[in-house]
């Protein structure tokens, strides 16, 4: 298969933002073409699936900026997985936003799709980035792209929350994330993504090494580690299909796979072990997700109360990769796919609530079950893959970061994860319980009362995914130990 295919894929949702805004004005037509381009897309990225798994690493390099200095693509196995996310989750977050943009008469419909197709341009060029120069631009590119629809609404709230997104976002990466490709240039003479990292024969050690790695970690604000998560509850003033992107299909998970992307390949496992430069972080991550937890107990309003799960679920990945065993970076790499399908469920559950009843406190939810009994349904399927309980794909996830603590003799880490899965439950199982459960008030719909079918099907087929991969969980963890050949 051709390299020029890297290109071909990164440029395509791009491009074919160019159609949907021309068909804008037909909504059906609009939308056909958002969603038609997303099933192009992931039939694109999943021709590439059996060649990476047999050890093709195809890379295409577009330009030269210095010498050993390019703006180049190439394909390994967690930016396939990335990729494949972000092409599987976008049309079905396309369908999703039809129903919940018509169902709430929400303005500026094509500029959302429009934005929406860029963004998944973003993603792709950053799964598929050869090294931390073209991750950087993409990384922009996402944040950029994305501002028009945090501030959708156009109101005071909208903007003030856009404020916040952006100013966090581009100055972390701008005052950290940028000098630390900088610093990384300067000691190995090399920024790609090499195999074992590019740090081995350099000096590099001690302080230094955690110093250089803390900026990575906090460079990449959308990583959300705590206290650069701030932009993320800010967020929640957009749509929910805008939330369903940012949590689930790209923007939080381009941070988290960058974090793992340069643990793997610009540190390198070895390198963190041996100097332990990453251990610091394995208790920030650790204080992030309980932290995070403690909050969403005590938010009524649901999309921040999801919002700050969010952060608290980010930090197992960060906290896999911080451990610097094979075993947590497996952990990590899993934990994207298997949070991305539980996430999307609960933000698609919270847009289909508000659009058939608009609720959205989670003290309004008593009684709704009975009214929605699909859409709590759902909700609750992916909360148990989200605490990490079997059958449901979390568990997995769960099970290899408990393990890659183990490996490490990291044992207090085991505790935390245990902590945090009863937080969990907590915050998450009380929007259900409250639902099926409890009475309703007057205004309690008696009948059945769910979001359009738009909204519906895809929050099903998503749910339907957490419990899937549960039993199929082997086949990703088997792609992802390809990553290890030479890259430990």
């Amino acid at each position: 298969m051709s390299p020029l295919w890297l290109l071909i894929l990164v440029a395509w949702p791009a491009l074919m933002a160019a159609p949907i805004a021309l068909v804008g004005r037909w909504p059906n037509l609009r939308e056909t073409v958002s969603v038609l381009t997303g099933v192009a897309l992931l039939v694109g990225v999943a021709r590439f699936i059996a060649p990476i798994a047999a050890g093709a690493r195809p890379e295409f390099s577009v330009f030269s900026i210095l010498p050993g200095l390019d703006l180049a693509f190439a394909l390994e196995p967690f930016g396939l997985i990335f990729a494949l996310i972000a092409a599987a989750l976008w049309p079905l977050t396309t369908l999703y936003a039809a129903g919940y943009m018509r169902g709430n008469d929400e303005p500026n419909q094509t500029r959302f799709f429009i934005c929406f197709a860029l963004a998944i341009s973003a993603a792709i060029g950053m799964a598929l980035s050869a090294n931390l120069l073209t991750l950087f631009v993409f990384y922009e590119m996402m944040t950029l792209v994305t501002y028009p629809l945090v501030t959708h609404h156009g109101d005071i709230e909208s903007r003030n929350g856009g404020r916040v997104y952006i100013g966090i976002l581009m100055t972390t990466s701008i005052g950290l994330f940028l000098p630390a490709i900088v610093i990384t240039w300067v000691i190995a003479g090399n920024v790609d993504f090499t195999p074992g990292g590019v740090f081995a024969g350099t000096g590099l050690g001690g302080l230094a090494a955690m110093g250089l790695y803390g900026l990575f970690i906090y460079g990449v604000g959308k990583a959300a580690v705590m206290p650069m998560h701030r932009w993320l509850p800010a967020a929640m003033v957009a749509p929910t299909p805008v939330s369903a992107l940012l949590h689930a299909v790209a923007v939080v998970k381009a941070g988290v796979f960058s974090v793992l992307k340069i643990t793997v390949y610009i540190f390198g496992i070895d390198f963190l072990h041996v100097t332990g430069a990453s251990q610091p972080f394995v208790w920030l991550a650790a204080f992030t997700l309980l932290a995070a937890s403690v909050v969403a107990i005590y938010c009524d309003n649901l999309k921040k109360r999801l919002a700050y799960s969010t952060i608290g679920q980010l930090s197992y990945i960060v906290l896999g990769a911080a451990l610097a065993s094979r075993l947590g970076a497996t952990a990590g790499g899993l934990h994207i796919v298997t949070h991305a399908f539980g996430k999307i469920t609960l933000f698609f559950c919270a847009g289909a609530i508000y659009t058939a009843v608009h609720r959205k406190y989670v003290s309004q939810l008593n009684g709704l079950g009975r009214a929605m009994p699909l859409t709590f349904t759902a909700f609750t399927i992916a909360a148990i893959s989200l605490i990490g309980l079997p059958p449901m794909a979390g568990a997995w996830s769960k099970w290899y970061l408990m393990s890659g603590a183990l490996d490490v003799q990291t044992q207090m880490v085991l505790v935390v994860l245990a902590l945090s899965s009863l937080l969990n439950i907590v915050y998450l199982l009380d929007i259900p319980a409250r639902a099926f459960f409890l009475p309703g008030d007057d205004k309690t719909p008696r009948g059945f009362a769910e979001a359009p079918a738009a909204c519906v099907v895809p929050l099903m087929i998503t749910a339907s995914a957490c419990v899937v991969l549960f039993f199929y969980a082997r086949p990703i963890i088997a792609f992802i130990d390809t990553a290890f050949g030479s890259a430990s």
